[in-house]
This record gives structure tokens, C-alpha cells and sequence, in this order.
């Protein structure tokens, strides 16, 4: 079974164990609802409540109801399995993205070589063909995702070839 990393606990808050968890996941949704599961230094604990708290996501684990309880999961690294976030069809991880062939509507075949972000919102993906192309992720020129094949389908602007 794969896990997926969603962030780091940096912190607690309050006294009542509530963990201050650092995460720049794009599908939170999926994870930080009450009942699931996270994976924390091999061990599975089920999230209790979850909040948003500026730009932290808060949680509280079933067991442990007091700050000294939680102390030891300070630091420590939180993943979510890879089968439980049940992602749409459009929906890809970027970890998987990267494996991916990227297919022009010229018939050029490329690599992902590097996704980053430009800004907050703006992820940008740094594709090698003859030359190395950056391509918007959350534009039209991104025709399909197939997930099956593990192929990224894009129509370039003309200049970009």
C-alpha cells in the first residue's frame, strides 16, 4: 500500500492535543475529515475534529485528549494511503505526473522534468521536447489527463514548438 505525503506536525495548540500540521497538499479535502486516517511514523492514528487555523490545518487523534500526550509527534511526518484518497478522474498527484509522457497535438513527444509553483495558484510545469517548453497547469492548453496511459495531452501555442 502507498502513502502519500500531506505535510509536517510543526506544532501543538491549546492543551487539549490538537496538532498544528503544516501541508501544502492539493486534494485536503480528500484527507482531513473526521474518521480518516492518518499515517504518522508507521503507526495510523484517526482523526477526531479538524479546523483551519490561518494557514495551518488543525487536528485532533481519537486517544489523546491532552498536549503532553502528543508531544512525541512533534516534528514527525504525515501521510495519507494513496488508495483512500479515491481521486477523479482529472484529479493526479504530482508525484505520479511526473511519470507521465506529454503528447503535443503535433505528434512531439516530451518528459515532465519539474512541476514548481510561480505563484500560490499558479503551478508550472517544466516540460523537455527538443527544447524545454514551461506550461501552465491550470490552462486550456492542457487538453487530457489520462491517467491509465500516463499520458498528458497538450495543445501548444503556435511559437512554442
Amino acid at each position: 500500500m502507498d502513502n502519500v505525503y500531506i505535510g509536517k506536525i510543526v506544532n501543538t495548540h491549546g492543551i487539549k492535543g490538537e496538532l498544528r500540521i503544516m501541508s501544502d497538499f492539493p486534494f485536503k479535502e480528500k484527507v482531513f475529515k473526521v474518521g480518516n486516517k492518518l499515517i504518522i511514523d508507521g503507526s495510523t492514528y484517526v482523526i477526531r475534529s479538524y479546523r483551519v487555523h490561518k494557514n495551518f490545518d488543525m487536528v485532533t487523534l481519537n486517544d489523546y485528549k491532552d498536549i503532553n500526550e502528543v508531544l512525541f509527534l512533534l516534528r514527525k511526518k504525515v501521510y495519507f494511503s494513496k488508495d483512500a484518497l479515491n481521486l477523479a478522474a482529472d484529479e493526479v498527484l504530482d508525484e505520479d505526473l511526473l511519470t507521465f509522457k506529454v503528447l503535443t497535438n503535433e505528434g512531439k513527444t516530451g518528459i515532465i522534468e519539474e512541476i514548481f509553483f510561480a505563484s500560490r495558484d499558479n503551478k508550472i510545469l517544466r516540460v523537455k521536447f527538443d527544447k524545454e517548453i514551461l506550461i501552465p497547469y491550470n490552462s486550456p492548453m492542457i487538453v487530457k489527463i489520462d491517467k491509465n496511459k500516463k499520458e498528458l495531452y497538450v495543445e501548444l501555442l503556435d511559437g512554442m514548438e
